[in-house]
């Protein structure tokens, strides 16, 4: 069973890179990026041998790694095409074989062969002498099994949590539960990098040396201190953690493939009549309405919607908060905020799913398509302004910068802009699908595509901040820091016009490209 699993899902990449040479351009660039990372950070390891606190260094790590693959995986598109469970109900597959050829599968992808040159290097800078070099050649492929089974049965495990209708909002609270696990990811991240704060973690590495899968790399550093024993017992934890992991991702598999789906027993309720009186009446009349009510509705109704939309709250407050009450944030921090709410512009047919086909049906003429984009972005524009400006005041408040309040709005709102604009192109350029039913982001074949998508669309918003980021550091360096408030309508300003002059370039390629991005957006 395994090699035809490895087989299928090797037919499913190549056969979604051949649906168009953009994704294929996309998927080798993405490709090209993990590579050049993956050498970079496999060399960086190594040259940390013989230096003092590398045990320390590479333990924490790898812990932060095993983390990382944990939380992930839920909300965020990855490189990782493992084949959806789901898609197997029906065939005659019994759960323990089904488990190992999926396994197997899983290591097919450029995050394992990531996490692999990281694990590669953490024992290359800790392993001297034979036996340390014998525990580190069963360490690091016991280290990325665990990672991988530790996604995989994480993921199995929320499937009908991120699927089904009754669990929407069991999918906020687990949203709520990732957000702050990527933010733990990111600060030990950061701890991590501090200079000179190696020795200050050693008492943590201790206790992580102890913990699986870190403890399998802590076994490697055990054997070149000639503590044998304690290097064995430390294989043997993590070990133990991946066969625990196994038994409860096959249970999972098995309930998923053997139990019922309530997520559509409540299909017979009647239906319930919309209230006049509710959001509707607010919002403007005709089809900028229609589509605004659309928007805000898949925020609150579709689970995947959701829980993307509560990551990014969430991750947009933690993180300047975060770093204000270390002591060390800036009021400019503030603008993750904005940047992580103007993410949800991007890809937003493939947020349609195969429903989209009713709403292309609407769109005729370019017209058509700016008013749709208009109301998708001001249907946003109704959470993540106030949003932005809360966290903004909030972050001033914390900082005690009453003063630079302006110019922190001001830079907020002109970031909300850029990626306002810059995803309506995006999501007319570069559309996939977001598959249903399944706990993957996107579709076999797509990641590198969304990838691309998101980090060009950010990285060309930070590039159309420019003119502003000039502007605030001259006031500053040319002592005319007195007159920042102007930051706020200068900044208010700039970031609608370039919301609308965005809005004006995507609309004729939505126009003109509607059957292919019918068809994107419909793959899954």
């Amino acid at each position: 069973m395994t090699p035809v699993f490895v087989r299928l899902k090797l037919s499913l990449l190549r056969n979604g890179l051949r649906q168009s040479s953009g994704r294929t351009a996309a998927y080798i660039t993405s490709v090209a990026v993990t590579l050049l990372l993956a050498a970079g950070q496999f060399l960086g390891l190594v040259l940390l041998r013989g230096t003092d606190h590398a045990g320390t260094l590479v333990v924490l790590l790898s812990a932060v790694f095993a983390l990382g693959w944990a939380v992930m995986p839920l909300f965020f598109p990855s490189g990782d095409e493992t084949l959806d469970p789901t898609r197997l109900v029906m065939l005659p597959l019994r759960p323990r074989p089904l488990i190992g050829a999926l396994l197997v599968a899983s290591l097919v992808g450029f995050g394992p062969l990531f996490t692999l040159c990281l694990l590669a290097g953490s024992a290359v800078a800790t392993a001297y002498g034979a036996a340390a070099v014998i525990v580190a050649v069963i360490a690091v492929p016991l280290v990325l099994l665990v990672c991988v089974a530790l996604a995989r049965a994480v993921a199995t495990a929320n499937v009908r949590l991120l699927s089904s209708r009754r669990g929407r909002d069991l999918a906020v609270l687990s949203g709520l539960v990732v957000a702050v696990g990527v933010q733990v990811v990111n600060f030990g991240v950061q701890r991590l990098g501090v200079s000179g704060g190696l020795a200050e973690l050693e008492p943590v590495a201790k206790v992580v040396r102890w913990l699986p899968p870190a403890s399998a790399i802590g076994a490697v550093e055990s054997a070149s201190e000639g503590a044998y024993g304690r290097a064995v017992l430390q294989l043997l934890l993590t070990a133990a953690a991946l066969a625990v992991l196994l038994y409860a991702w096959q249970r999972s598999l098995v309930k998923l493939m053997t139990a019922p789906d309530g997520s559509t027993a409540g299909a017979a309720e009647p239906a319930r009549k919309e209230s006049a009186s509710g959001l509707g009446r607010l919002l403007p009349e005709g089809r900028t309405g229609t589509v605004m009510q659309r928007s805000l509705r898949y925020v609150w109704r579709d689970p995947k919607t959701k829980a993307a939309w509560v990551t990014s709250l969430a991750v947009g407050l933690i993180v300047p908060l975060f770093n204000a009450l270390q002591g060390n944030g800036t009021l400019y921090v503030a603008t993750f905020a904005a940047g992580m709410l103007g993410i949800q512009m991007y890809n937003q047919f493939g947020q349609d799913t195969s429903a989209f086909w009713m709403v292309a049906q609407t769109i005729s003429t370019t017209r058509d398509a700016h008013l749709e984009l208009r109301a998708r972005a001001a249907a946003l524009l109704v959470i993540t302004l106030p949003y932005s400006a809360l966290v903004t005041t909030l972050t001033a408040a914390v900082l005690g910068r009453w003063h630079a309040l302006p110019e922190g709005l001001g830079l907020s709102f002109a970031v909300l802009g850029a990626m306002l604009a810059t995803g309506a192109v995006a999501s007319a350029r570069f559309p996939y699908s977001i598959p249903q039913g399944s706990v993957k982001n996107v579709a076999p074949g797509q990641a590198g595509l969304a990838w691309i998508s998101v980090i060009g669309g950010m990285v060309s918003a930070a590039l159309l901040c420019a003119p502003l980021i000039v502007l605030t550091v001259w006031l500053h360096l040319s002592g005319a820091g007195g007159w920042s408030w102007l930051l706020l309508p200068v900044g208010a300003a700039y970031g609608a016009v370039l919301t609308a002059v965005g809005l004006r370039l995507a609309a004729p390629q939505v126009a003109r490209r509607l059957p292919e991005i019918l068809a994107a957006v419909s793959k899954g």
